[in-house]
């Protein structure tokens, strides 16, 4: 069941958010039978760290690949042939492929991976660049004209 939400409001008092329009709307249209292997959690380890841990129980380390792209993180599994000889009376765990796409706010960018007792730990940071950190402005007491506006004077005399 697809329900459908209007983000004209958004358009309409805001500039540059279409990335989050579009997040919003595929995260909407994900069917029912999204994928839930492997499981996974996401932690907020700080103000600004973040950790993804997959539980990739029978995978080694080299049958793993973790890799940014487009404003993702994507982490697949391929296992390598096992032996033919093995007889298995239950397999519960499995080994199959799969691939796994985390998408990441700006700025946010992966800082290592780690693969601990069948998990694999992902940290991210998210780094905010100086001109987007708050500031404070300086308010003048006198009617001096802006720095723009003195510039622009300039040019025209």
């Amino acid at each position: 069941m697809r329900s459908t939400m209007d983000l004209t409001p958004l358009y309409r008092a805001s500039i540059g958010f279409d990335r989050i329009a579009d997040l919003v709307d595929r995260a909407l249209a994900s069917d029912i039978a999204t994928p839930t292997y492997p499981p996974y959690n996401i932690e907020k380890m700080g103000e600004n760290a973040y950790r993804i841990s997959i539980a990739v129980a029978g995978f080694t380390a080299d049958d793993l690949s973790v890799e940014m792209k487009d404003g993702a993180v994507i982490v697949s599994a391929r296992k390598v042939e096992e032996d033919e000889n093995r007889t298995f009376l239950h397999r519960g765990i499995a080994t199959r492929a799969f691939e796994r796409k985390f998408a990441l706010a700006d700025h946010v960018r992966v800082t290592g991976a780690s693969h601990v007792d069948g998990m694999l730990h992902i940290d991210l940071v998210r780094e905010v660049p100086e001109a987007l950190k708050p500031r404070k402005i300086e308010i003048s007491k006198s009617a001096a004209q802006t720095l723009e506006a003195e510039e622009v004077k300039k040019l025209d005399a």
